[in-house]
């Protein structure tokens, strides 16, 4: 839950504090999931400073050694975001990750993100459970007819939405996310691109539905016209049109006036941005070689009574684990009780963190999103029918894991059990 202390010492959430405290963005996210025809998506540069732009990427185990060398150059950091260059929810995994490993090390740092709120909502629980306590959602329309000129397209999952449809379905994911967001007790502000010709007229509706949903503080962003792009050549609205569409804003919501529209690298104090100085820094970092592979001794066996693997993951209530015995068998060693079931991609996740010391798990069957994720933290998704043992031995060997593919009753959800994490009725 937020407190005074920590409001006070974001600087862009508290003007008061943007000569005393400072920010760093940490680029771990590279992939978007809308295409908004302001934004140029070649973002490996050092000479621009605009939002969606970095000198180069890196991962949540170097973010954490990054964070570190900030805090020795500039100890006024309270803040650590993320903004992109991508999105951090198209990076979820990397976002909250890294988000993770921050808090981790650093209890105090107040966390950070800003998204365009496509992907936010199946994250928000986790969200507060880590303590991120500022999220920053992109909302340049509450109409779709406006808002569809803004966006090329909008993509979920696999399917590529565009015109009015792409924009009603980003409109609803965004309201959908501030909601969640402010349930949880979490401050929310909303950045709005002013495009002139396009949305200025809007602003005011949009402040006055951004009042109702209880967002915090609106920070209204003159667009910046980005070369190939659809907007290039739309020119810059004046410090005039600006101030005019803020005053009017203002009627509904706290403005924030002191942006300074930060690459998705920066550091430092807003009023005294270090990204150059730090720019080496952040190079060597990227180089820095990944982590030791986690020791997982165990593998996890969905199972009804212990003998065979015959459950489906999405109705497993419990998961038994077993290990090697050191004389060529292997022997059970304890039951984890499984998480609830619903809560969609969450479920997912959290059932790969009960997991996270076995390196496979022996199941009847699963849906298509709950092995991705099974996958991408590293515990290996194993489909099989017969008896627990025949399934531990090919694991344990790597041999004969073809072979134990056998006719299993199909996941009636084509997949889709990832959205609502109930497994098959």
């Amino acid at each position: 839950m937020l407190n005074e202390k920590d409001f006070n010492r974001h600087p862009c959430f508290n003007v008061k504090a943007k000569g005393q405290y400072g920010r760093v963005h940490l680029p771990v996210a590279p992939k978007c999931n809308i295409q908004c025809n302001y934004c140029n998506r070649k973002y490996d540069c050092v000479n621009e400073s605009r939002p969606g732009v970095t000198s180069t990427l890196l991962s949540p185990d170097q973010a954490l050694v990054y964070m570190g060398k900030v805090l020795e150059k500039e100890p006024r950091i309270s803040v650590a975001g993320i903004a992109g260059p991508g999105d951090p929810f198209a990076n979820a995994e990397e976002t909250l990750e890294t988000m993770r490993l921050i808090r981790k090390e650093y209890p105090d740092t107040i966390l950070c993100l800003s998204s365009n709120g496509m992907n936010v909502a199946p994250h928000v629980p986790e969200l507060a459970e880590i303590g991120v306590s500022h999220v920053t959602i992109t909302i340049n329309a509450v109409d779709p007819e406006i808002s569809q000129h803004i966006y090329a397209w909008v993509r979920d999952g696999k399917v590529l939405y565009r015109g009015r449809q792409g924009a009603e379905l980003l409109l609803a994911r965004q309201l959908q996310a501030i909601s969640l967001l402010k349930q949880h007790g979490i401050t929310v502000k909303v950045n709005t691109i002013v495009i002139p010709g396009i949305n200025d007229h809007h602003i005011p509706v949009l402040a006055a539905s951004m009042k109702e949903l209880g967002v915090d503080l609106l920070n209204c962003m003159a667009m910046f016209p980005n070369a190939d792009t659809a907007f290039e050549n739309i020119a810059e609205p004046s410090k005039e049109h600006m101030d005019t569409l803020r005053n009017q804003a203002e009627q509904f919501l706290p403005q924030m006036r002191h942006c300074t529209r930060c690459r998705a690298d920066a550091v430092g104090l807003l009023d005294n941005d270090r990204t150059d100085e730090m720019r080496g820094c952040l190079s060597a970092c990227a180089q820095l070689p990944k982590p030791e592979e986690t020791v997982r001794p165990y593998v996890a066996v969905a199972t009804l009574e212990g003998v065979l693997v015959n459950q489906h993951l999405g109705e497993a209530t419990r998961f038994q684990i077993w290990a090697e015995d050191g004389q060529g068998g292997y022997h059970h060693v304890e039951d984890r009780q499984a998480p609830p079931a619903g809560g969609g991609s969450q479920r997912w996740l959290n059932i790969s963190r009960i997991l996270s010391d076995c390196r496979a798990i022996l199941v009847n069957d699963l849906g298509d999103s709950p092995k991705e994720m099974l996958k991408k933290r590293g515990v290996l998704p194993v489909t099989m029918v017969g008896f627990i043992e025949r399934g531990l031995e090919a694991v344990y060997t790597g041999k004969g894991l073809s072979s134990l593919q056998g006719r299993m009753r199909k996941c009636s959800s084509k997949g889709a059990c990832a959205g609502g994490g109930n497994g098959c009725g």
